[in-house]
């Protein structure tokens, strides 16, 4: 059985606090009511999953904490739009872009996490064998997710026409959907490369861990 350092700690608990006090924050006087509750909804979908399989399923505070910043992230865009939220624009002037970045932190974050939640599941179902087969599947399956999410964009750019465009926040660039994709490759590769022996450590801390 899972030790209770893996159930809920307080950090645990703070983490959920804030998290809702963000989403609160931010859901208050969004920009376009709409596209934040788009941008929210994976947070909205991931608390409650996270929750009730919190003892069944725990997961490494690795994974928990990149979650948490990761949700973060969403709840920041939801509340302005990605292509108006502050910090981007500091961004924006810093390295002189012609373009808010903000979205491609948050499609960064959609490889960077992703990756490190399906090596946590493969790993600990023993699903893949070989860090070689392994790195080749959890970048597919980043790829995979963050396709997905383009085609999500797309349905919504067709069901809401011009009332979409906060929610794709291309910005007039006409290669959005690549680059956004390219991101979470770089990001799924990030985690792979530079989490993947800290992430191993965390593991073994699990009891139920092969």
């Amino acid at each position: 059985m899972p030790t209770q350092s893996h159930l809920h700690t307080p950090i645990h608990l703070a983490m959920l606090v804030l998290l809702a006090i963000s989403l609160v924050a931010s859901g208050w006087q969004p920009y376009d009511r709409a596209t934040w509750l788009m941008e929210v909804a994976p947070v909205l979908i991931a608390i409650p999953i996270l929750w009730f399989t919190r003892r069944s399923f725990p997961l490494t505070e690795l994974l928990y904490w990149c979650i948490f910043f990761h949700a973060l992230v969403l709840i920041l865009g939801g509340a302005y739009t990605y292509a108006r939220v502050p910090l981007g624009f500091m961004l924006q002037d810093w390295f002189e872009l012609s373009r808010n970045p903000y979205d491609k932190i948050g499609h960064f974050f959609q490889g960077f996490v992703p990756a490190l939640v399906a090596r946590e599941i493969l790993l600990r179902k023993e699903i893949v064998r070989g860090r070689t087969m392994m790195a080749f599947i959890v970048l597919c399956i980043v790829l995979a997710i963050s396709a997905t999410y383009e085609l999500i964009e797309w349905a919504a750019a067709l069901a809401l026409g011009q009332g979409a465009d906060e929610f794709l926040g291309t910005q007039g660039d006409p290669w959005d959907t690549q680059s956004d994709m390219f991101l979470a490759l770089i990001g799924g590769i990030a985690a792979l490369v530079l989490f993947a022996r800290w992430h191993d450590t965390q593991l073994q801390k699990i009891p139920s861990f092969p």
